[in-house]
């Protein structure tokens, strides 16, 4: 797996084993994933846990039939990263059809207005050389509080395109050499485009956690399922995309811990810079906490429904990070972990 690279770090998933199995500030706990196992066992039936819970989680995304839904979630994914205000009170907004979006859907809102607008934000040749002006103006806010990190998210977007020119000019055509194999498509990506290379050292070994370039997969294959054409491999290989969200999630839980000295700091609101150990477990920890959550997940529906299982960790990602949404005031007294980066 990622066998591409030059020196490659270890996969996500054995990237979150080797990360959890050293870690000092964070830990797993086994009562909370036993509890979370059990709680998603009781939705199994439910579309909560199906491919098809992707329009519901990207309701802005345009019709899975229309050739343009391939290069939207390339183009918001390539942008999807670090949408956390400086305070509360300052919060970027995008008003889109009548409705006022925060955090990630301001830029799902902003890019369906751009193309309401008439703005062909989906084009590589476009947005491949727009300038930043044009991008500022894209994704304008409602307020004062503009989205940050608009000098990154314009440098990652021209040059996500050139690279989509430079291999037939959409994204379809860029990820076809990695067949219908998840893990080809993310190697492919993180090989071709230097902004999906969300990679560390920890403990003497070089890390990855991939979470946008997993996402941009697992996505193209919530469009696909949605077409009827989602059959494609290694889909139970990519693990969840650690973010700030998630993990928020899985403490509230129970099925993360932090030990004391980080919980104190993140509630002093010290900001963790990409890379530093601690953010590194956090991230490391949320990935082998999924996995193991899935492994038991398993467990339940072999031992007492016998039937084979067919979860895998990107649908429960899909799951948690809604949940933490639709339960943030409950979780408000859990810090997120602030680190301003391209990666998440």
């Amino acid at each position: 797996m990622f066998t591409g690279l030059m020196g490659s770090p270890l996969p996500p998933r054995e990237s979150g084993q080797y990360i959890a199995e050293r870690s000092q500030d964070v830990s797993v706990e086994e009562g909370g994933v036993e509890r979370v196992a059990e709680m998603l066992y009781n939705l199994r039936h439910s579309d909560s846990l199906t491919a098809r819970s992707w329009k519901k989680a990207n309701p802005l995304a345009p019709s899975h039939n229309s050739d343009q839904a391939f290069n939207w979630v390339f183009v918001v994914d390539t942008m999807n990263f670090s949408f956390w205000p400086e305070s509360e009170s300052q919060q970027c907004e995008v008003t889109y059809k009548g409705i006022t979006y925060t955090g990630y859907m301001t830029l799902c809102a902003a890019i369906s207005r751009a193309m309401d607008e008439g703005i062909p934000i989906t084009e590589p040749k476009y947005f491949s050389q727009m300038s930043v002006q044009e991008l500022a103006h894209i994704l304008r806010s409602d307020n004062e509080t503009p989205m940050p990190m608009l000098e990154e998210r314009h440098q990652v977007l021209t040059e996500g395109g050139r690279v989509l020119l430079e291999h037939g000019g959409s994204f379809r055509s860029f990820i076809n050499p990695a067949g219908n194999d998840a893990l080809k498509m993310v190697e492919l990506i993180v090989e071709k485009i230097p902004s999906y290379r969300d990679e560390a050292t920890y403990e003497g070994k070089r890390v990855s956690f991939y979470k946008r370039a997993q996402i941009l997969v697992a996505d193209l294959w919530g469009i696909m399922e949605a077409r009827g054409e989602g059959d494609i491999i290694n889909i139970d290989r990519l693990t969840m995309f650690a973010d700030y969200r998630v993990p928020q999630a899985l403490v509230y839980l129970g099925v993360l811990q932090y030990s004391d000295g980080l919980m104190q700091a993140l509630k002093n609101g010290e900001l963790l810079a990409s890379g530093d150990r601690e953010e590194v477990e956090i991230r490391g920890c949320s990935i082998w906490s999924v996995e193991l959550i899935k492994e038991r997940f398993c467990k339940l529906v072999q031992e007492r429904d016998t039937q084979t299982c067919s979860i895998n960790s990107a649908i429960i990602d899909f799951y948690l990070w809604p949940y933490a949404k639709q339960h943030h005031k409950e979780m408000a007294h859990i810090p997120i972990h602030h680190t301003r980066c391209v990666y998440y």
